[in-house]
């Protein structure tokens, strides 16, 4: 049973598993779409969605708390003055996971992590309304068996 365990320790031990999610916030920050594997991404969204907190609330200490957790500096002030505006009406939800397949050499389920609301073009297209709706289909291919007289 997994009672009390409260993250995904990904065949690391804890200083490894640390600096693999310092890495990747950083490239997510650099980059705001990374393409990793499934169990990565979702474990990412953690820190990065926390880093995107303390920068919103913009005082000396939750600035320490980003220098300290981006291991590039020159990030700080794109997590300060692009990212942290940027979600200010945000209430959480910083960033979204898709999935994107199996990676060919061991077929692990891999996935994209991007912020919401970037200006990089779109994975997918948007979803349609209409498609979506619940309302049952009132065609059919079958003939009519009254019309075949």
């Amino acid at each position: 049973m997994r009672h009390g365990i409260a993250f995904r320790r990904l065949g690391r031990d804890s200083s490894h598993l640390k600096a693999l999610l310092r890495n990747l916030t950083a490239a997510l920050v650099r980059h705001e779409r990374i393409k990793t594997t499934l169990p990565k991404a979702k474990e990412l969204r953690r820190p990065a969605e926390k880093m995107i907190t303390w920068a919103k609330r913009n005082t000396p200490v939750s600035r320490e708390k980003v220098v300290a957790w981006l291991p590039e500096k020159d990030l700080v002030p794109k997590v300060f003055d692009v990212l942290a505006p940027r979600y200010a009406e945000r209430q959480g939800g910083y960033t979204r996971v898709l999935k994107a397949g199996f990676r060919a050499k061991d077929q692990a389920p891999m996935a994209y992590i991007e912020f919401v609301d970037n200006d990089l073009p779109p994975l997918r297209a948007p979803r349609d309304k209409k498609a979506n709706s619940t309302a049952p289909s009132s065609t059919t291919d079958a003939p009519n068996p009254d019309d075949l007289d």
